[in-house]
């Protein structure tokens, strides 16, 4: 069980995407109930669209910003069980060289936190431009599963493709993943985009998203969560509920509320407006989990 991880302790984890608490997502049979009861309950955390190497009137902090949740993860007295990544690591650049040395500066910071299990999934600006070759050399797989004291994780690839696709060969790949698996057992899925069309004519949705959401629509405890649009955002697709996490960099205008995305201007009375961490506390006992997002505390 968790212990010593106050609400004053989570008000520190300033500048952090996300932090989830499980023991059990959405619903649960009885039978079931008293399955994951038995089990440790654990937290992780999600952190998304850093954008190292970014610099720009947007975030004028943006080099100290990354650091600084690095020291902030490892003051906690709990620590999680794992750290996942939901892409953008980099700012995009041309340069292959640079993309490479952005990487492993972006490696190195985050070596530093205190945390055995780091995960990662590439962003566009991570991927797009060369099929993601060099986040593949660099941090390995850009899809997989995974098991974690009785929840599967599994991480999707919505963006080496420049075509904004999962693709023929990962949609297949995810249908083994699933198959066989119990329909009632508890699943989260991690992407970068969103799998549903949020809003396309800002890159905001998967070309074939539609495609994993019917391959997870016949599992009763799914939940998805993802970066992107670097704001928070709450979605159904039927039973499945989509999760966005706030950027570590800047914050992006709602679903076409301007005529163009652009970053949301930095506003020196308030520098971290926009940006934060959310928790996520799984009930088991009433079968439903809460979100609460908390602002940035400096």
């Amino acid at each position: 069980m968790m212990t010593g991880l106050g609400r004053r302790d989570l008000l520190k984890l300033a500048g952090i995407g996300g932090l989830v608490f499980a023991s059990g997502l959405r619903g649960a049979s009885p039978a079931q109930a008293a399955d994951t009861a038995k089990q440790e309950d654990f937290y992780f955390l999600q952190l998304s669209d850093s954008h190292w190497g970014f610099a720009g009137a947007p975030n004028p902090d943006a080099a100290i910003t990354l650091p600084k949740t690095v020291d902030t993860v490892n003051s906690l007295d709990v620590k999680p069980d794992f750290i996942v990544f939901t892409g953008d690591l980099t700012h995009n650049t041309n340069d292959d060289a640079e993309r490479r040395r952005r990487m492993n500066q972006f490696r190195d910071i985050v070596g530093k936190l205190r945390v055995k299990d780091l995960r990662f999934l590439p962003g566009e600006h991570d991927a797009s431009l060369d099929l993601g070759a060099v986040y593949k050399e660099i941090f390995g797989p850009s899809y997989y599963s995974f098991d974690h004291k009785g929840i599967h994780f599994i991480g999707l690839d919505n963006v080496s493709d420049p075509g904004s696709k999962l693709g023929e060969e990962q949609l297949a790949w995810l249908g083994k993943d699933l198959a066989g698996r119990d329909k009632n057992g508890k699943i989260v899925v991690f992407t970068h985009r969103p799998l549903f069309d949020l809003y396309p004519e800002w890159d905001w949705a998967t070309a074939d998203g539609a495609q994993a959401v019917a391959l997870l629509l016949p599992f009763t405890n799914v939940t998805v969560f993802y970066g992107h649009i670097h704001q928070e955002n709450h979605h159904m697709t039927g039973h499945i509920p989509h999760h966005s996490a706030k950027s570590l960099i800047f914050p992006l205008p709602a679903p076409g509320s301007v005529p163009k995305r652009v970053p949301v201007a930095w506003n020196p009375a308030q520098p971290y407006s926009g940006l934060g961490f959310r928790s996520v506390d799984a009930e088991l006992a009433k079968g439903e989990y809460a979100i609460t997002e908390y602002p940035v505390v400096r």
